[in-house]
């Protein structure tokens, strides 16, 4: 249904809400005094769902609608671990606080009613739950336990969740103690008469501890689609694998043009090359990226299941991709020494770092070489003469690469562009999906090109179509709240530092100054995570409002469109740009599609990352619990009223609760941020390194528990 359709719908509904002839009705009872058809019963459930959202109506306990009290506030639970909660208001900035008196029957992500009360101390408004207007989870993942006779129940994965699910044997598919379950919830239960949530097994993905049930459970708790639907499928089974003269027609042919890919060894969908020459005091940039719009047609199956997947997920021992392997890794995979199909932005780079010159255009090219990070590290910074040697011809241009990418560094410091340099991590797992290693990401010379090329392509692709004022997909990244900016600036003025901060607002480069000063310090870990969470998440829009941590004023996604719907999206409006298709019509279908296309981007990212980090957190834990007993040496990274957390060199980190602190009973000075002896007056600080021993690990928190070893290193 079109925009314009289902806003008439809503309007009318709304209408024959406001008439006492029919209400309350039933939607069976709606869809006949709309002469609703059959097949156009999904659509007046769509329209429904979304005037409950909004607050027009209200749905009673026997399923029927009625128009609703204007008085309550409307937004999606959050809900805490801690057993509090928050409420988001579309187009409110802050989130109401819901104490945990105050949270009654609503479940984390549920749609709900709220009514303000007055705060008990705290800065944040509080607010009651009054009603629930639509439950956000149908259906959780956990460990079945068996209860008694004729019963058992799942304790769900999602710590967010935080109630077991009743389960009757007869609903229970044969599940036994320690299974990993899928559950659909059929009743939430009631709080006031204590009443548990009730639900029935759907299925049953393998015992707690089989290989890769682990990650599968997280895979099913996040619902990331898995399988591509038949017609998919078949779609992609039809697509040719060699590029023919007729796909070459009307494209600049490229295949001569000395260009490689730089990827990671296990990289298999190699979507961005690169090419440079340096002639006359500039450098001429090529970035090629995979046109897999030539492949993906709006609105076909492919299409649909890219669309509703939003983006690859990258989990640890498995790629869920958002396309079909045919063409990830095979038509739309730049793979050496065959001709691919590109859409290529070519770059005019000067001295200083500035684009002076671009060209945009559909491309046929030929990649020369499949470099990898550690290979082009080898030959620019381990000068590792059999690497050069191997790569000798191309050697010149990787150094020529390195120099425009240290410019285009420079000129983005300049410019206060914020460059956090946390340690990624890297899991090593066995064939049974154990973690045998982990060790921090190396960022290097080699990654530092790529990153600075495809951040170049990217700014120089929006600030082109900002200026032809076209309907577009941007990147945006939105200044700080300033509440939390000024958190912020009172938790590092205890520290000595300080940032610049005028009419309640704040240049980027204050905090690039901030993170050099910290650099080396002992609280330089904290402040950095602090710093990073007193911003905002960047995500897609179809405004240009700029992008705050990159301090630039346009920037987009153009350089991956196999792993992001965003860029596959952009590359069909540039596409029709070039040629010559944005008539009125097209113009007005991608100002109607390209807000959809926005918020399932920036959900669908949402919801992998939170996937990707669970499963990081899972293996770590995993790891250590085969090292219980063990000691190692770490840094403390923070430390809190409950506890100290300390870091070790793999990235891995785990808390030392106070009361397990030896020697004397300790307190946390907020002021100062150390954990204080009473009787001793004995310190521990941020950033200071110290002795400890795992003592335990919790697969269900995904928490790691240490000792501290008495002696201080």
């Amino acid at each position: 249904m079109d925009k314009e359709k289902f806003e008439e719908r809503k309007k009318i509904i709304c209408k024959l809400m406001e008439s006492k002839k029919y209400i309350p009705m039933k939607e069976k009872e709606l869809a006949i005094v709309l002469q609703s058809k059959k097949r156009e019963r999904k659509e007046l459930r769509e329209v429904l769902d979304a005037l409950l959202l909004e607050g027009k109506i209200t749905k009673n306990k026997r399923g029927k609608y009625k128009k609703a009290d204007q008085g309550g506030r409307r937004g999606q639970f959050i809900y805490h671990p801690g057993g509090f909660g928050f409420v988001e208001i579309e187009g409110e900035k802050e989130d109401l606080y819901i104490p945990k008196e105050e949270v009654k029957d609503a479940m984390h992500k549920d749609f709900v009613e709220v009514r303000l009360i007055s705060g008990k101390g705290g800065k944040r408004q509080e607010a009651t739950i009054v009603k629930v207007l639509k439950r956000g989870i149908c259906q959780i993942v956990g460990t079945y336990e068996r209860g008694g006779t004729g019963f058992g129940f799942v304790v769900p994965d999602n710590q967010r969740f935080s109630k077991d699910i009743f389960i009757p044997s007869e609903r229970s598919k044969g599940a036994v103690t320690g299974h990993k379950v899928v559950v659909q919830i059929t009743d939430y239960g009631n709080e006031e008469k204590g009443k548990k949530p009730e639900g029935k097994i759907t299925e049953i993905l393998g015992h707690i501890n089989d290989p890769g049930v682990d990650i599968l459970s997280i895979i099913k708790g996040y619902e990331l689609p898995m399988e591509f639907s038949v017609k998919a499928m078949n779609q992609a089974e039809r697509i040719s694998l060699d590029i023919g003269e007729g796909d070459m027609a009307g494209r600049q042919d490229l295949r001569r043009v000395p260009m490689v890919t730089i990827d990671g060894e296990d990289a298999k969908d190699l979507d961005d090359a690169v090419s440079l020459k340096k002639e006359g005091g500039y450098y001429y940039l090529g970035v090629h990226i995979a046109d897999v719009s030539n492949y993906v047609q709006e609105k076909s199956a492919l299409d649909r299941e890219a669309f509703v997947r939003g983006t690859s997920v990258y989990l640890a021992d498995r790629v869920i991709p958002m396309l079909p392997h045919r063409l990830s890794n095979g038509i739309c995979s730049l793979n050496p020494n065959v001709d691919r199909l590109a859409l290529s932005c070519m770059m005019k780079i000067n001295e200083k770092g500035e684009v002076e010159d671009h060209s945009i255009a559909e491309t046929v090219i030929c990649v020369d070489e499949r470099m990898t990070y550690t290979s082009v590290k080898k030959i620019l910074q381990d000068q590792d003469m059999e690497e050069r040697k191997k790569y000798q011809s191309f050697v010149p241009m990787f150094q020529e690469m390195e120099e425009l990418a240290a410019i285009l560094r420079k000129k983005r410091k300049k410019r206060g562009s914020i460059d956090f340099d946390f340690p990624e991590t890297k899991l090593l797992l066995d064939e049974k999906g154990r973690p045998y290693d982990i060790k921090p990401y190396d960022r290097n010379v080699a990654t530092k090109i790529i990153e600075d090329f495809m951040l170049a392509a990217n700014e120089t692709i929006a600030e082109h179509f900002h200026w032809l004022e076209l309907p577009f997909l941007y990147r945006t990244h939105e200044s700080p709240d300033e509440e939390k900016m000024k958190k912020l600036h009172t938790f590092i003025w205890n520290f000595g530092y300080r940032m610049k901060i005028s009419k309640d607002e704040i240049h980027p480069k204050e905090y690039q100054k901030l993170l050099e000063k910290i650099e080396g310090t002992k609280e330089e870990a904290l402040i950095s995570r602090l710093t990073l969470r007193s911003m905002k998440q960047a995500r897609y829009t179809v405004e240009n409002t700029g992008h705050f941590g990159l301090a630039c004023p346009y920037y987009c996604h153009f350089t991956s469109p196999i792993r992001r719907y965003p860029d596959l999206q952009i590359h069909r409006i540039i596409k029709d740009y070039l040629r010559g298709r944005l008539s009125e019509g097209k113009i007005s279908h991608y100002e109607q599609l390209l807000p959809k296309v926005a918020k399932q981007s920036s959900d669908t990212e949402r919801r992998a990352e939170e996937a990707e980090r669970e499963t990081v957190k899972l293996k770590k834990v995993e790891y250590m619990e085969e090292r219980i007993g063990q000691c190692f040496e770490g840094v403390i990274a923070s430390i809190t009223s409950w506890g100290i957390y300390v870091e070790l060199p793999n990235t891995i980190e785990g808390m030392i609760h106070v009361s397990k602190i030896p020697g004397d009973y300790f307190r946390y000075e907020e002021e100062t941020y150390e954990m204080v002896g009473e009787a001793t007056g004995k310190k521990y600080c941020l950033g200071e390194t110290v002795k400890i021993r795992v003592c335990g690990t919790d697969r269900n928190t995904r928490t790691i528990d240490f000792d501290l070893e008495e002696e201080k290193v």
